[in-house]
């Protein structure tokens, strides 16, 4: 299905950003204008954010394709993982292998343990992985293990979030900004005034900090806006369900709307049905099941933002590696791109009244919506197209 951006003008990451100077930064400086802008400014930027030049800028990998990939993810538990696990084998490998550019890919899961991770990944290297990618992980606890595969000459590839280190290459949407984004538009969905209820992601990830800081920020520009809790929905629909179930038996009070990141929108929906209360606003971001409740209830809220479609989010760094180990040169350590929001007018071209309110699946716009090649090209000092690649 083919998805598009709507036409919310007052949520794109453009509008909202437009007016905030950009970061001045090696690296940064070299971007058009525009992406400037729109994606790397003081204001709206997580302060961990790296935006130094790559460390890959004259990257040349040790030996020619097919090229030997490890996946060392951080949690497996959730239908945002298992949509990444689903595009990564049933589409990219494949595509890969074809391309003859890919040998195999080893997938290690360490179930948020940092010492697991951190020995998985140096597995790898001494396994002879010509790049590793980790997702959604602690951001500083991996440093050194990158540093150990930087010796040896593997590039590391963070998609949905960053690390620390200098030495890692960042992708994913403006976490900070989606944060506010979604702060900004429920504030103004309830009408500046009433009690919110946060549901962070994983406290301690980069993503859902920086979210969690964004929407923060966002709120408390509306004195009539009180947070009345924070709860962690460990982005997964089954715990947030039981955590807002504990917090709405303790809470009684009334309860405007519900900032939460994906994947815990259905887990909190779910909790607010059987819990026989009023359904309060929600942000909504990707999963079927939650979009499907907006489609059969049209006037409930007036835009869905969705900060990380996980088959797209994980292409989009796998192409990135792909490009690196080219020798494309990335001129930047953090490549981000814009969330994607769409209407009740875009959401009917795409699903139909007759939709599962209990799908647990993800609606996602496409690698090419996502991340364009065109718009990638953008943060390479030798663009060019990776899949047209002859050593």
């Amino acid at each position: 299905m083919k998805l598009f951006k709507a036409s919310l003008a007052a949520l794109t990451a453009a509008a909202f950003i437009s007016f905030l100077p950009a970061v001045k930064a090696a690296g940064v400086d070299e971007l058009p204008k525009d992406i400037q802008e729109k994606l790397y400014n003081k204001e709206a930027m997580d302060p961990a954010q790296p935006l130094g030049p790559s460390a890959y800028r004259d990257f040349k990998a040790k030996k020619g394709p097919p090229w030997k990939i490890g996946y060392a993810s951080s949690y497996a538990g959730n239908t945002w993982r298992a949509g990444v696990m689903d595009r990564l084998q049933n589409v990219v490998i494949p595509k890969w292998k074809k391309l003859g550019l890919l040998s195999e890919v080893i997938i290690t899961q360490s179930n948020l343990d940092d010492k697991t991770q951190i020995q998985q990944m140096r597995q790898l290297v001494d396994q002879g992985v010509d790049a590793i990618i980790v997702c959604c992980s602690n951001p500083t606890a991996l440093n050194q293990t990158v540093d150990y595969a930087n010796k040896k000459g593997i590039p590391v590839f963070s998609a949905t979030g960053y690390l620390t280190s200098g030495k890692t290459m960042n992708s994913s949407s403006n976490y900070s900004v989606d944060g506010r984004m979604m702060g900004d538009w429920l504030a103004k969905e309830i009408g500046g005034k009433g009690n919110v209820l946060i549901v962070e992601g994983i406290p301690g990830t980069s993503a859902s900090d920086a979210q969690d800081r964004g929407a923060k920020a966002a709120l408390a520009k509306y004195p009539d806006i009180k947070i009345v809790g924070s709860i962690a929905g460990m982005w997964t629909d089954q715990v947030a369900q039981a955590e807002i179930q504990k917090w709405l038996a303790t809470n009684p009070g009334e309860l405007d709307g519900i900032l939460i990141q994906s994947a815990s929108e259905l887990g909190a929906i779910r909790a607010l049905k059987q819990s026989g209360r009023k359904m309060p606003k929600i942000t909504i971001g990707g999963e079927l099941g939650a979009l499907c409740y907006w489609r059969k209830n049209p006037d409930y809220i007036s835009a869905a933002i969705q900060t990380w479609p996980p088959g797209d989010d994980f292409e989009m760094a796998w192409n990135i590696m792909m490009r690196t180990l080219q020798g494309q040169g990335p001129k930047v350590s953090s490549i981000l791109t814009s969330p994607y929001s769409i209407d009740i007018e875009g959401l009917k071209k795409i699903m139909k009244e007759d939709c599962n309110e209990d799908s647990d699946g993800w609606h996602m716009p496409g690698v090419e919506t996502w991340a364009s090649k065109a718009f990638l090209d953008q943060f390479f000092l030798r663009p060019a197209d990776p899949e047209a690649y002859k050593p």
